[in-house]
């Protein structure tokens, strides 16, 4: 049977305190189970856990049947990879390790440090084992999701191929593998909206039992029918769609009934568990070290004795305040950037909400930094009206001025003073990283930093690079409210459909070039998803 269950998993990095324990939950064949929760808590570590990368260090899971597993930054390591070292990476235990044994065989024989005796041997066992027929599977999935076509998988460069185009790949041939169970970490990461609408069509459509971690909410809504969540250390589920769950979670709250019962019920738990690694190390002394810190755990909540009344959910607070400009804040006149797009000309105004929008490698991105002044050979004229400060998000947080600094240094430059330094950094959930380097941080982590040094540095127009990709659903809420509130004017790249809702309007750029000005939210959608509506805007566009 193609199910999942999970007891009491407990993980505790090198020298860390426990990430989460007590974790437990069952998904049954055919479910598609989605794991959520605050960035760090542990979702990620769950699936390499069940993957069998890393051993937990309590608890007991069962996988039926066969597992297939993709992370989160499939094919984004290593760039001198080929995209057949990509797929190999993704097939079935048996299969990955004969497939690289091949891969090591044959380059000691082109390097000449083997006759090539040894690489007939792993050919052999390879094609025995079923690697011919997947190869037969990796050429079908090549021609639904690469733009141009693979002649040689063992030559082709994953470097070659688009981010969103290496996530298709390698998602088209998992779901369609026939695997028992799929384990997908973030499979939304880099994908365009309508590659996205494929994915929840694919997702629903496929009969394999999957568990994935995503922030994508729309995603979550159409596709996934149970929620497992992850906080406190430990988790619950909900047995239904992400439709239902904020619903469902703050009626969870109101049963855990005031602080007091909550400390109460929490002191229980942990009481539970410290008798349970008692009893195991009474039966085995190697785990005396595990329940001396349960112990520890539990006399250390006791000692602090119950807690204040409960802070709200929402753990970050965003201040995106902004200031007055002049009504037309920016001007494009026939603007093109590197022949990607057709010239095209559009006005700004004070307090809109622009949202760019169109498939992967269209150059929305490319239009953004002309925008900010980061991007050379602009053809025809950008130009901003007065009193206009204009603040960027990178889509990747790499701000070389933040590399090798530590969360406080950066914050304190904008602030000057340690104590308004800290209060800062706990609003965006940071202040136990105040001691981090920028470096080490996770993309949330550097998400929230970033928009945080926009909010303090006060500028009134925005212009954001798909600013929720690495936030998690909570983060990527609260700066939706905090756009709500912003008296200036935000001009965004994304492709998280429930923040592109609450944009005014939008410029969409296609596969040929065209650039369409599009009123509203439910327009955009319709012409992203429909040739036909592409048709009429261009029609529309030629009779004005």
């Amino acid at each position: 049977m193609s199910s999942i269950v999970v007891s009491e998993l407990e993980y505790a990095p090198p020298a860390s305190d426990s990430l989460f324990f007590d974790v437990g939950f069952g998904v049954s064949p055919g479910e598609v189970a989605a794991l959520v929760g605050a960035n760090g808590v542990g979702k990620t570590t769950i699936l390499r856990i069940l993957a069998g990368e890393i051993e937990a260090d309590e608890g007991e899971f069962a996988l039926g049947g066969t597992v297939l597993r993709m992370t989160q930054d499939v094919g984004m390591s290593r760039p001198t990879d080929t995209v057949r070292d990509l797929l190999i990476e993704v097939a079935p235990t048996a299969l990955r390790e004969a497939g690289r044994a091949m891969v090591a065989a044959e380059k000691a024989m082109l390097d000449g440090t083997d006759s090539g005796m040894d690489y007939a041997e792993h050919l052999t066992h390879w094609g025995d084992l079923g690697g011919y027929e997947l190869e037969t599977q990796w050429a079908s999935a090549a021609r639904r999701s690469v733009k141009s076509p693979i002649e040689d998988f063992s030559t082709r460069l994953v470097s070659e191929l688009s981010g969103g185009e290496r996530k298709r790949l390698v998602l088209d041939l998992l779901l369609t593998s026939g695997a028992d169970i799929l384990l997908l970490d973030e499979p939304d990461n880099y994908l365009d909206i309508p590659t996205r609408v494929w994915l929840e069509s694919q997702i629903k459509s496929c009969r394999s039992t999957i568990l994935m971690v995503s922030h994508d909410r729309v995603l979550l809504e159409r596709a996934a029918t149970k929620i497992i969540v992850i906080e406190g250390s430990g988790s619950w589920v909900h047995g239904g769609s992400y439709a239902t769950f904020p619903e469902a979670r703050a009626r969870r709250q109101e049963l855990l009934g005031d602080a007091l019962k909550r400390w109460n019920d929490e002191e229980r738990r942990l009481f539970r568990h410290m008798k349970i690694m008692k009893q195991r190390a009474a039966v085995n002394p190697k785990n005396a070290s595990k329940a001396d810190a349960a112990e520890t755990r539990w006399e250390k909540f006791v000692a602090i004795g119950p807690p204040p009344p409960p802070v709200p959910d929402q753990r970050i607070n965003l201040r995106l305040r902004g200031a007055d400009s002049a009504r037309r804040v920016v001007q494009l006149a026939h603007v093109s950037v590197n022949d990607l797009f057709m010239p095209f000309s559009d006005e700004v105004y004070f307090g809109e909400r622009v949202g760019l929008i169109g498939p992967n490698g269209t150059g929305k991105s490319h239009l953004l930094g002309a925008l900010a002044g980061t991007i050379e050979h602009v053809d025809g004229t950008i130009k901003f009206g007065p009193r206009t400060s204009v603040g960027t998000f990178t889509q990747i947080n790499d701000r070389a001025d933040f590399l090798g600094r530590e969360c406080i240094d950066i914050v304190r430059a904008r602030l000057f003073e340690d104590e308004k330094s800290m209060k800062a950094l706990a609003r965006y959930g940071l202040a136990g990283n105040a001691r981090q380097q920028f470096d080490t941080l996770s993309g949330g982590q550097k998400a929230r930093l970033e928009i945080l040094c926009l909010e303090l540095e006060g500028h009134n127009v925005l212009l954001l690079d798909e600013p929720t990709d690495n936030l998690d659903i909570e983060s990527s809420e609260a700066l939706e409210h905090a756009l709500d509130g912003f008296q200036g004017t935000v001009i965004a790249v994304s492709h998280d459909r429930t923040f592109l809702a609450k944009l005014d309007r939008f410029l969409m750029i296609n596969d040929d070039g065209d650039v369409f000005s599009l009123p509203d939210y439910e327009v955009a959608m319709a012409a992203l998803s429909s040739p036909a509506s592409v048709g009429k805007l261009r029609l529309a566009k030629k009779l004005n």
